[in-house]
């Protein structure tokens, strides 16, 4: 009898060896101070000075750190509405008016509803009053950067503005004349004077409509003829001294001209020379006489198309300037050869 073999049995498997540990790069990004390689390291984010600090030693890692977290707290639950970042910085001048504006887009398919919704929206937004208020706001902010002058004096025209029309000062009058008004007088008050010819040209408004607006104006404000609210005892704020500087500026004339000018002003003040005439044609006359004294000649033409008056009136302060010249020019401009009076022309046409 045959016996079947029996299929040989496998060996048993031996466990296989762990593999060994394999190490990858770590992906997470640390910033570790240079100073102290602490693995854990201690960075505080200080948003007060916007650096970067190490907790530990101190150093600053970083600079122009940008504040993420909230403007204010917020205690929606307890009362009040919860104040969300929507729109611009609140304005204390419109204290009391819809800061926020809702425009209504014009499509609509033909439809005709969004000219009805747009309707609906102004006649329920804001009074006439308001209206009339913000569109006197955006004027001035734009006036004022195109003659550019500061955020200051924007912020004091419209606070003048502002109580012009609650009290009804100026009446009937046309509004880009009360705003050209109250923009001549914050010229003032804030030491950055212009003359009225400068804000005639800048507004398009008559120079008899704006004297107008600014006498009442003057009256109901309390303000001294020629001077600001604050400084009403310190004398006239338009003085040819003040348009020195920037009349010089225009005509690229070196400081000491300013300067020397200046003195020259004062001097024929304290004589009662000139006296009479406007602050515009003092500067342009005094540059004149200046230039041609200290040996830096600027034309008649250009000195009038800087200061605004006519080169006849400046030929006219010029002569009244030179007959008592020497009461004018110091003896020490002379010592030190800066002026000469040589050099001034007895022929202002010349």
């Amino acid at each position: 009898m045959a016996y079947a073999q029996p299929f040989p049995l496998a060996a048993p498997q031996q466990p296989k060896a762990p593999a060994p540990p394999t190490f990858g790069p770590d992906l997470a990004v640390r910033l570790i101070c240079p100073e102290c390689r602490d693995p854990n390291p201690n960075i505080v984010e200080e948003f007060g000075s916007g650096d970067l600090v190490c907790g530990n030693c101190g150093l600053v890692l970083g600079d122009r750190i940008v504040d993420t977290r909230s403007e204010w707290r917020t205690f929606a639950n307890d009362e009040g509405d919860d104040p969300s970042r929507v729109g611009a910085a609140s304005d204390p001048l419109m204290e009391g008016m819809e800061q926020l504006e809702t425009l209504i887009s014009f499509r609509d398919g033909g439809s005709g509803i969004a000219r009805e919704l747009q309707r609906a929206s102004s006649r329920s937004q804001n009074s006439r009053s308001e209206r009339n208020i913000l569109t006197a706001f955006r004027d001035i902010s734009s006036w004022c950067d195109q003659f550019s002058l500061p955020k200051t004096i924007s912020d004091i025209a419209k606070q003048l503005y502002k109580r012009s029309d609650e009290e009804k000062l100026l009446r009937g009058k046309p509004l880009d004349a009360v705003i050209a008004a109250c923009i001549f007088i914050a010229c003032r008050q804030a030491h950055v004077p212009r003359t009225f010819r400068e804000i005639c040209n800048l507004t398009h408004v008559s120079k008899k409509i704006l004297g107008q607006c600014y006498k009442a104006l003057e009256q109901a404000f309390n303000l001294s003829p020629g001077a600001s609210a604050v400084h009403a005892s310190s004398g006239p704020t338009t003085g040819p001294e003040n348009l020195l500087v920037r009349y010089c500026n225009h005509l690229d004339l070196p400081p000491n001209v300013q300067a020397i000018c200046g003195d020259i002003i004062i001097a024929a003040r304290e004589h009662g020379i000139a006296d009479g005439r406007s602050p515009v044609s003092i500067a342009g006359g005094a540059i004149y006489f200046t230039c041609h004294l200290l040996g830096k000649v600027k034309s008649v033409r250009d000195i009038s198309a800087v200061a605004g008056v006519s080169e006849g009136t400046i030929k006219l302060v010029y002569r009244l300037y030179y007959a008592d010249k020497e009461k004018l020019v110091k003896q020490e401009w002379i010592d030190e050869g800066r002026a000469k009076l040589d050099r001034l022309p007895y022929d202002s046409n010349k």
